[in-house]
């Protein structure tokens, strides 16, 4: 590994180390911005992007993803109302890749963190996203907090009650979601921190909703991010964790405007997450039919504009292949207009052995879309 890639990191450790570190209750129902990352400001990610390309120098070079106009949407974003680019993410969780996840055509070098990590910072700086939405976690207090931190990010993390992460020996902690915007673009009114429920009763499964107001046109922008229970089996209880994220949604963007909000309408809403369902089930119709008004933001690369892609994560597992479509980006269609997405990368691009691999870090794929706000019908009178 190049020694800038090192000294970068070193000097992100340096600032931690000197930095408050206290982590309060998770599950509080409402969690303040404590400002903790504000001394942790100042890295140019330029730099830091060269230097993850010298500590990747050994490994082929990402295969390029474009950014795509939806041929069907006319384009809301002007200087005074810029696009806000979000980026939405399963990252695969360190302990999970090389203990339990059993990806037999990826090699064990390829899942070591001293590169993966890079891998992942490295899409991350190429994009710039404004907000950041990850599920899997298991590195944020030791990674991607500080790391943010430094380029301007706030960030917010929810481990899950019960991680999987912790069965494995030398663990780096629980996985869970972490949700992060730019400090410059966006200032933080509430967080509410979920843990979700299915039929009244607490599930393993978490969220972050976050209340913003947007520092170019003053608009405010509910965020949320989640990754529902995995696997077939388990359909109706990823469909009642849906459900109960959306009655918090729906209460958070009634309430948290204050009265001239609650005038104008409801918050805006985009929620970001591996939902670990096909378009096929229940869940997927509670969100579209949601009386929230929410699409999927990556139907819109489809011709109709109706079709989500054919799959968010492609992996090899010793019970065999698995190509599917479990991650979105959902937003409230009447009050934001999406922009332009990043394509989803060919098989071919992909190669045989799928994800991950020495190509991708993870064995889903980033999404990401470049959203802004509709006028408003009083701001047109």
């Amino acid at each position: 590994m190049g020694s800038s890639s090192s000294r970068s990191f070193g000097t992100v450790a340096q600032a931690l180390n000197s930095a408050t570190m206290a982590q309060p209750d998770p599950y509080t129902k409402e969690s303040p911005d404590q400002d903790l990352d504000q001394d942790l400001v100042g890295v140019d990610p330029d730099q830091l992007l060269r230097e993850c390309e010298v500590a990747l120098q050994r490994r082929p070079a990402r295969p390029r993803r474009d950014l795509v106009c939806p041929r069907l949407v006319a384009p809301c974003s002007h200087k005074h109302n810029p696009s806000i680019r979000v980026m939405q993410w399963n990252i695969l969780a360190q302990a999970l890749g090389e203990g339990k996840d059993g990806f037999i055509r990826c090699p064990l070098e390829a899942l070591s963190w001293h590169e993966r990590k890079y891998q992942i910072l490295e899409e991350i700086l190429t994009y710039h996203p404004d907000i950041l939405c990850l599920q899997e976690v298991d590195h944020y207090y030791d990674t991607f907090r500080p790391i943010m931190a430094s380029l301007g990010y706030h960030g917010s993390f929810l481990p899950k009650p019960w991680s999987p992460c912790l069965d494995v020996e030398h663990n780096n902690g629980p996985d869970g979601c972490a949700l992060f915007y730019r400090r410059s673009r966006f200032s933080l009114r509430s967080t509410a921190h979920l843990r979700l429920s299915a039929m009244m009763l607490p599930t393993n499964q978490v969220a972050i909703a976050q209340t913003l107001r947007c520092q170019v046109t003053g608009r405010w922008l509910c965020v949320a991010v989640t990754h529902l229970k995995a696997r077939s089996g388990w359909e109706r209880l990823r469909s009642a964790q849906g459900a109960d994220l959306l009655q918090s949604l729906q209460s958070i963007t009634s309430h948290c405007g204050g009265q001239k909000q609650a005038e104008l309408g409801a918050i805006p809403l985009v929620v970001c997450g591996d939902f670990n369902a096909e378009p096929s089930e229940d869940v997927y119709r509670r969100f579209s039919s949601s009386p929230l008004g929410l699409s999927s933001a990556y139907k819109l690369l489809s011709c109709d504009g109706k079709t989500e892609p054919a799959y968010t994560t492609w992996k090899i597992r010793p019970s065999g292949e698995s190509c599917s479509t479990l991650d979105y980006i959902w937003y409230s269609h009447d009050a934001l207009s999406v922009e332009t997405l990043l394509d989803i990368p060919t098989e071919e691009q992909i190669g045989p052995d799928r994800l991950p691999s020495y190509h991708y870090p993870s064995d889903h794929l980033s999404l990401l879309c470049d959203v802004s706000f509709r006028e408003e019908p009083h701001r047109l009178l």
